[in-house]
C-alpha cells in the first residue's frame, strides 16, 4: 500500500504538502493538481486509523435526529454528512424516534466511542448529560447553559406568515401549533405571528397545545362553532398544515375560497417538486453549513467555543395562498 512518501516523491513535492492536500489546506494550484494526480494515480489512500492515533481525533461525527422519517430531519441529515464529506469525516446517524431516554443512551454510546462531536435537534432535558469536555452544537433548541445553538430566525418567520397573509387579503387570522414544556426555537414562531398582529392591530386567535396532545380537531372545531370566521391560518410546520386543510375540509371550508394557509419548513417530497403548501423555508443547506463550521471550531479550541447563530427565512407560494 503506497505511503504519504511516496506520493509526494511521486508528485515531486514534500511531505508536508501532501498533507496539506489531504487535510485540505490552501496550497498552489500545480502543487494541488499533482498531488491529486499522483493519488490517484498510486491509488493513494488515508489510513484513518493512524491519522486519528497522531491526531487523537476518529474523524467521525454523531448526529441525533428525532426521526429519519420527517423530510426536514432527513435533509438536515443529508446536508450535514455532505458538509463533513468535503474534510474527510464521517457521520454517525442516531434516529431517537423522539424518545428522551433513546436520546440519552446515543449521547452515552457516542460518548464511549469517543466521537469528536455531537450535532443534534432534540426537544428533551438532556442538559445535564453534555459534558463540557465534548464539542456540541444544538439545532433548534435553547439550553441553559452556553452551548453552540443554529437556528433558522423562527420569530421572523412567525412575523413573515402573519405579514403574508395580510397582505393577501386574510384579516382574522389563527395560530396553530403545539409546544414542549422544555424551551426550543420554534416556539418563536408563535411568538412572532402574535407580535405582528398585535403591533398592526390584527385580529386573531390562538390553538397551542401541549406536546404530546395531538387533539387539533376539537379544538378547531370550538373555534369556527364559536362564530370565529378564520381566513388566514398560521401552522406551525407544514405537516400540521396539511391536516388542518384536511380538517377544515371536513367542516365544509376550502382551501382559497374560504382561507388561506402558510406552514413552516419549506417541506418537498422531491428536489423535482413543489413546497406542499404555501411556507416558511427553512435554509437547511445553510443550516447544516453553520452546524458543522461551529462544531469544527469547538473541535479545534477543546470545546472553549461557543457561537449562536440565526439564518434567515423566507416565504415561498405553495397553492394554499392566493397568488
Amino acid at each position: 500500500m503506497p505511503t504519504m512518501k511516496d506520493v509526494a516523491k511521486h508528485a515531486g513535492v514534500s511531505v508536508g504538502s501532501v498533507s496539506n492536500v489531504i487535510n485540505k489546506r490552501q496550497v498552489k494550484q500545480d502543487t494541488y493538481e499533482k498531488v491529486m494526480a499522483s493519488i490517484k494515480e498510486l491509488n493513494y489512500e488515508t489510513n484513518s486509523i493512524a491519522k486519528g492515533l497522531k491526531t487523537n481525533r476518529t474523524y467521525t461525527i454523531g448526529l441525533i435526529i428525532p426521526t429519519v422519517w420527517h423530510p426536514f430531519f432527513s435533509e438536515i441529515a443529508f446536508r450535514i454528512e455532505m458538509t463533513l464529506k468535503k474534510y474527510n469525516y464521517k457521520l454517525l446517524l442516531c434516529d431517537s424516534t423522539d424518545n428522551p431516554e433513546t436520546e440519552i443512551e446515543y449521547i452515552s454510546m457516542l460518548r464511549r466511542n469517543k466521537i469528536d462531536g455531537i450535532i443534534a435537534i432534540t426537544y428533551s432535558d438532556i442538559d445535564k448529560y453534555i459534558e463540557s469536555e465534548l464539542p456540541f452544537v444544538s439545532i433548534d433548541r435553547y439550553f441553559k447553559q452556553d452551548v453552540n445553538f443554529v437556528s433558522s430566525d423562527n420569530f421572523h418567520g412567525g412575523m413573515l406568515a402573519a405579514k403574508v397573509l395580510v397582505e393577501k387579503g386574510s384579516k382574522k387570522l389563527l395560530y396553530i401549533g403545539s409546544h414542549n414544556q422544555f424551551e426550543n426555537a420554534t416556539m418563536d414562531r408563535r411568538k412572532g405571528f402574535e407580535h405582528y398582529c398585535k403591533d398592526n392591530n390584527i385580529e386573531y386567535r390562538v390553538i397551542d397545545l401541549l406536546e404530546p396532545e395531538q387533539n387539533y380537531k376539537e379544538a378547531l372545531y370550538n373555534l369556527l362553532d364559536s362564530g370565529y370566521e378564520v381566513d388566514g391560518i398560521f401552522s406551525i410546520n407544514d405537516f400540521l398544515g396539511l391536516d388542518v386543510i384536511e380538517l377544515m375540509s371536513q367542516y365544509g371550508k376550502e382551501v382559497i375560497k374560504d382561507y388561506q394557509i402558510i406552514g413552516f419548513d419549506g417541506i418537498k417530497l422531491s428536489w423535482e417538486r413543489d413546497y406542499l403548501i404555501s411556507t416558511i423555508v427553512q435554509p437547511i443547506e445553510e443550516i447544516a453549513k453553520q452546524a458543522v463550521k461551529i462544531l469544527f471550531k469547538a473541535i479545534e479550541k477543546n470545546s472553549s467555543y461557543v457561537e449562536q447563530v440565526i439564518i434567515p427565512v423566507k416565504f415561498a407560494e405553495g397553492g394554499t395562498t392566493i397568488r
